[in-house]
């Protein structure tokens, strides 16, 4: 994990704390690990598993690929990239939260999955990783919660192979002011509550739809990306525009 502060930006009394240091953010996540799989699918009515497929589609993956997928949580990216056809030749899935990554283990383990996904304990923003090395990355939902966006980016970049394709998916808001108006109301009232209620993790259901808000803007990500050397750029608005998906290719002469 990268050194940081161990106290964070003060905020208003009832402000989820947005402190992105990473010890405070795996702890987190590590607290809500038993229920996040379920939590996951429940307040996404399902759509989650189709948004991970949509981004493993976008890689254009060849036979025989290296994937990693950083922040991969329980691993339901990595998990989901190993099934496609070509088959990769392995899928390597790193996050700093541990409890996150016992969960991912067993179901690996249940799926048959352990001998093609490989999980390790990693910061994003120092990837375990030689440079150059693998096909494709993913970040499913995690690069938001990064403490240095743009040295995990440019750490994304620097293990790519030339030619390789980097896919991100990460919440947005809708831009439709109807449907935007309706999904905030869920996102920060409906959601919360579910939550808590079912996680008995109140922090982290408060920490979510605040750090949605305060994210970079789909453009302002678009343009790192581009800046960190990414070509290629798109950003795709999915259900929408409650999630969006930003593919972008490594150049071959780099």
């Amino acid at each position: 994990m990268s050194a940081a502060s161990p106290r964070g930006p003060a905020t208003e009394p009832g402000t989820p704390s947005l402190d992105k240091d990473p010890r405070r953010i795996a702890g987190m996540f590590d607290a809500i690990a038993h229920r996040y799989d379920q939590l996951n699918h429940l307040l996404s009515a399902g759509f989650d598993r189709r948004w991970r497929r949509r981004a493993v589609a976008a890689l254009d993956l060849g036979d025989g690929a290296l994937v990693l997928d950083v922040c991969t949580g329980t691993a339901d990216l990595a998990m989901t990239a190993s099934r496609h056809q070509p088959a990769p030749r392995a899928v390597l899935g790193v996050d700093f939260a541990g409890a996150m990554l016992a969960l991912g283990h067993e179901k690996l383990r249940s799926a048959g999955l352990s001998p093609i996904v490989r999980l390790v304990r990693g910061d994003a923003c120092r990837l375990p990783c030689p440079s150059e090395t693998v096909d494709a990355v993913t970040v499913g939902f995690g690069i938001r919660n990064v403490a240095d966006t743009a040295r995990a980016v440019e750490e994304m970049f620097r293990v790519l192979k030339p030619g390789g394709r980097l896919a991100i998916l990460e919440f947005g808001e809708p831009r439709v002011p109807v449907l935007r108006s309706l999904y905030l109301w869920y996102f920060q009232r409906v959601l919360p509550f579910i939550g808590r209620r079912l996680s008995k993790h109140a922090e982290a259901y408060a920490y979510l739809p605040a750090s949605v808000s305060a994210f970079l803007s789909p453009d302002a990500l678009a343009d790192l990306l581009r800046t960190s050397g990414f070509f290629g750029v798109r950003v795709d608005r999915l259900t929408a525009g409650v999630v969006y998906l930003y593919v972008g290719q490594k150049p071959v002469d780099t």
